[in-house]
């Protein structure tokens, strides 16, 4: 499907930044501008978030990426994507730009998130058509299509902080999924009950979820051909490239069993520590790119401010 748009000065600084700039040049460019220096408001979850925490953390890399694989194997999405996207001619600022929107609507006030996903919206409203291999219309602001990308997203943040990032208790699992309902109704997904049409709100649903709807799922050449460039990336920085072939594998490892199994992916995976490097690594690319510092000082510091709140004794 189309490719989400976030804030407008995120958008801004990521279209001054040099056409050649790498991967991860350009997206910390999207994090360093969309990060609000004075919101009107803490957004839809807040600095004591679990959707905060999480969306801070060195696993996103993987999260992202892994997303992106998993979102493929439906046949309507990738369709969608083929027919509407010219991603592949500058996947950077792609990227960038699906970076920009997932800040927006994590760290934004709520007249920022809601402007960002209304964009969004009217981009979808030119996303149809017929896929070739199905044979199947689509429609990218159909709310089935929806809460597939969304619980992608959601399914690939908990999978990749499990596996090499922060450890989430079974009850903040459960909050994160059921947080991230609010972005999922912000993009189109009624605002129901799981059992009633809406977005996953527990871990449970989420598994249900998928389970339900395994059976739709399919590969085909634009798959794979979706997933071979994704995990071989020629935009990223050059000085970059092994660190993404680690990342691309992790991404990979952390994948359902039954998605590989789709993909007929059986790489030996990376171990743990690998990859925590790596992502540490790449952190520090981030933190060393104009205004990312100051970015993730502002965050640090309203998380903080949040966490002795509610340490504080009640009066």
């Amino acid at each position: 499907m189309a490719g989400p748009v976030g804030c407008a000065r995120g958008l801004r600084v990521t279209a001054e930044v040099s056409p050649q700039a790498g991967l991860f040049q350009r997206a910390a460019a999207a994090f360093a501008a969309c990060v609000p220096v004075d919101p009107a408001d803490d957004g839809f979850f807040g600095p004591g978030s679990v959707t905060w925490r999480l969306h801070a953390d060195l696993s996103v890399p993987v999260s992202g990426l892994r997303s992106l694989l998993l979102q493929a194997l439906h046949p309507l999405a990738m369709a969608g994507v083929d027919q509407h996207s010219q991603w592949r001619d500058d996947p950077a600022g792609r990227f960038a730009s699906t970076a920009a929107y997932v800040l927006t609507t994590t760290y934004g006030d709520r007249a920022t998130a809601r402007a960002a996903a209304m964009r969004v919206r009217k981009v979808h409203e030119r996303v149809r058509g017929v896929d070739p291999v199905t044979g199947k219309p689509y429609e990218a602001g159909d709310p089935a299509l929806l809460t597939w990308v969304h619980a992608a997203l959601v399914e690939s943040g908990l999978a990749a902080a499990a596996r090499y990032g922060v450890a989430l208790t079974t009850a903040e699992q459960d909050q994160y999924v059921a947080e991230m309902t609010a972005v999922a109704e912000l993009i189109g997904v009624p605002a129901r009950r799981f059992a009633d049409g809406g977005a996953p709100a527990s871990v449970s649903e989420l598994d249900a979820y998928f389970e339900a709807v395994r059976p739709s799922l399919a590969t085909s050449k634009s798959t794979e051909d979706t997933a071979s460039y994704l995990i071989g990336m020629p935009d990223v920085e050059p000085e970059l490239a092994d660190a993404w072939q680690v990342l691309a594998a992790a991404a990979v490892t952390s994948l359902p069993g039954w998605a590989r199994d789709m993909y007929g992916f059986g790489a030996v995976p990376p171990g743990r520590e690998e990859v925590r490097q790596v992502l540490g690594v790449l952190d520090a690319v981030y933190l060393g790119e104009p205004g990312v510092l100051e970015a993730r000082q502002r965050l640090t510091l309203r998380m903080r401010a949040a966490e002795r709140d509610q340490q504080a004794p009640a009066r």
